[in-house]
């Protein structure tokens, strides 16, 4: 399915999902609860994949299930009440997509089963105590994002040859977001790269950070979170106007605009996220599921991006690239 049917399926879904579960009786049919980390325009095509798979299990919107839909817009301060709301509800999973959501959650409740389709560090943050067996009411998939962060400042340094001075763009408040941060730092030391951090925790942060970057960084790594991934089009639009070869999570980066990234798919994770949800439903227990890793990886390489910003991107990285975008 292609990415504006994406859209077009979660639009439509989107509006009908609180009106079928008005128009059900209280109780009638099993409720989802959904925290949206991000804006419905941002996530429309993951939980377009996480709707479609659920009908594939046979759990039908307004038939034999009902979604309700909140988004917190890339705002930590809305879990907290997104999770109240929900409890209130008392709906029968909660479904969420990044780590500080997935801990106001758990926060929240004890009882209701919680399923995190894409895990930053669900053992370093305590959102689970053993990937093989949750014990709690949390399971979900992971993303390895700080595992990555090698990879990642290799595939940089190939785009970039004799890299020495990296700016990262990161959010402090994200806990994910410190563990890949420590991971590159430790690897640039050795590697002989000179580190400039900015943090960004508001939107409004993100332009005077490129002001920062001119004539101080050859690179910028960008350390994904809802807010980043909401911002991702300025991001890389900031980027391309700065000259400054980027490097990011998700290809979702790059077909926004963005240079290379490098990841796991969130399609797939989400996908996967709904089987976990239908063997929820069917009676499973989260402590009893456990916290898959991620199985597929991609290497996206925008080549409108490199000619905009004049770099060239070596033959053999576009030789291993998973897709190519011209």
């Amino acid at each position: 399915m292609r990415r504006r049917e994406f859209i077009a399926l979660l639009g439509g879904a989107a509006t009908a999902w609180p009106l079928a579960a008005r128009a059900q009786q209280p109780g009638k049919l099993p409720t989802i609860g959904f925290v949206g980390a991000g804006t419905p325009s941002t996530y429309a095509p993951w939980v377009a994949t996480f709707v479609k798979r659920l009908r594939e299990l046979g759990w039908v919107e307004g038939r034999t299930i009902a979604i309700e839909i909140r988004w917190a817009e890339g705002r930590g301060l809305r879990y907290a009440e997104i999770a109240a709301e929900f409890v209130r509800m008392k709906v029968d999973v909660l479904v969420t997509s990044a780590t500080p959501a997935g801990l106001a959650l758990k926060n929240a409740t004890s009882t209701i089963p919680i399923v995190v389709a894409t895990m930053g560090d669900p053992l370093g943050t305590g959102l689970i105590a053993n990937l093989a067996r949750p014990g709690g009411n949390v399971t979900g998939l992971s993303v390895q994002s700080a595992e990555l962060g090698s990879k990642r400042l290799g595939l940089l340094r190939e785009m970039v040859p004799g890299l020495t001075r990296l700016a990262i763009m990161t959010n402090p408040g994200a806990p994910s977001s410190v563990n890949e941060l420590r991971e590159v730092r430790t690897l640039a030391g050795p590697l002989g790269i000179e580190l400039t951090v900015y943090e960004i925790r508001h939107r409004d942060e993100i332009t005077r950070a490129f002001d920062g970057f001119r004539d101080r960084a050859q690179a910028l790594y960008v350390v994904s979170d809802p807010l980043i991934v909401i911002e991702r089009t300025r991001v890389s639009l900031l980027a391309a106007g700065a000259r400054l070869p980027t490097i990011y999570a998700y290809r979702e980066y790059a077909e926004a605009g963005g240079l290379i990234s490098y990841g796991t798919s969130f399609p797939d994770l989400f996908r996967r996220a709904a089987e976990y949800v239908d063997k929820i439903l069917r009676g499973a227990k989260p402590a009893d599921l456990p916290v898959e890793q991620p199985t597929k990886f991609e290497l996206v390489i925008n080549l409108i991006a490199a000619k905009a910003i004049g770099i060239e991107v070596p033959a053999t990285l576009i030789a291993r690239a998973d897709e190519v975008i011209e």
